[in-house]
C-alpha cells in the first residue's frame, strides 16, 4: 500500500538472532559479575553463584534461540554433511560414461561406441544425399538403434552416454525407431503401411 514504510515490517529471521544474540551477551555480563560477587563472603557467594548459574542457563537458552531464529543450527562434530554444496565446482559424468577401453589404448579406441554410431550416421546421410533416401534414412535409424543397444548392454560407453541410462535409451531408441518408421512409410511405394499414420500425413499436408 501507498505511505508504507518498509523499515516498520516485522523482523525476519536474521533480526530475531540478532536480538537473541545480544540478550546473550547481557546475561554472560550477568554472569561474570555474579561471579565476581561470588568472591565475597560465604553467604553472598551462594547467592551469586546461584544467580551465575541462572545467568548461565539462560544464556544458553538465548544462544539456542539465536540458532533457530537465523535458521542455521550449529552442525554436529564430526558428522558428515549429506548437503549438495552452494557453488558446484564441475559437471559430474553421466552414468557410464567412462572410457570404453583400457587407459592405454589410444584416444579413439576409448570412444569406439560413440564413433561407431557417429560413422554409421554420417554414412546414412552420404547415401540419402547421393539419392537413396530411403536406404539412407534407415541406416541412420538402425545407427541411433545400435547406440541405443550398447548403451544398454557396456557398462561404460564413453562420451556416448549424455544423460542417465534410462535416459538415453529412450533418446536413441524414440529416435531410431522413428526415422526408420518413416524411412519405411516416405512415398513413392511405402514398404510399409499403417493406415492412421497415413490418416495423420494426410490431414497434415492437406
Amino acid at each position: 500500500m501507498a505511505g508504507t514504510d518498509p523499515r516498520g515490517a516485522a523482523p525476519g529471521p536474521n533480526g530475531a538472532g540478532a536480538k537473541a544474540n545480544g540478550t546473550a551477551a547481557k546475561l554472560k555480563d550477568t554472569a561474570a559479575r555474579a561471579t565476581a560477587a561470588a568472591k565475597q563472603p560465604d553467604g553472598a557467594g551462594a547467592e551469586a553463584n546461584g544467580t551465575a548459574a541462572k545467568a548461565n542457563g539462560a544464556g544458553a537458552k538465548a544462544n539456542g534461540t539465536a540458532g533457530r531464529a537465523t535458521g542455521k543450527p550449529a552442525a554436529k562434530a564430526g558428522a558428515p554433511s549429506h548437503r549438495f554444496p552452494e557453488v558446484t565446482q564441475d559437471t559430474a559424468r553421466p552414468e557410464g560414461g567412462g572410457r570404453a577401453a583400457g587407459g592405454a589404448a589410444p584416444a579413439p579406441a576409448r570412444q569406439w561406441p560413440l564413433l561407431t554410431v557417429l560413422g554409421g550416421v554420417a554414412l546414412g546421410l552420404a547415401i540419402t544425399a547421393a539419392g537413396g533416401f530411403r536406404v539412407g534414412l534407415i541406416l541412420v535409424g538402425a545407427c541411433l538403434l545400435l547406440g541405443a543397444v550398447l548403451r544398454w548392454l557396456l557398462p561404460e560407453v564413453g562420451m556416448l552416454a549424455v544423460r542417465s541410462r534410462f535416459t538415453d535409451l529412450i533418446t536413441y531408441g524414440g529416435l531410431g525407431s522413428a526415422i526408420v518408421l518413416l524411412a519405411l512409410m516416405i512415398q513413392p511405394k511405402p514398404i510399409l503401411h499403417l493406415p492412421f499414420l497415413d490418416d495423420i500425413v494426410h490431414f497434415a499436408v492437406r
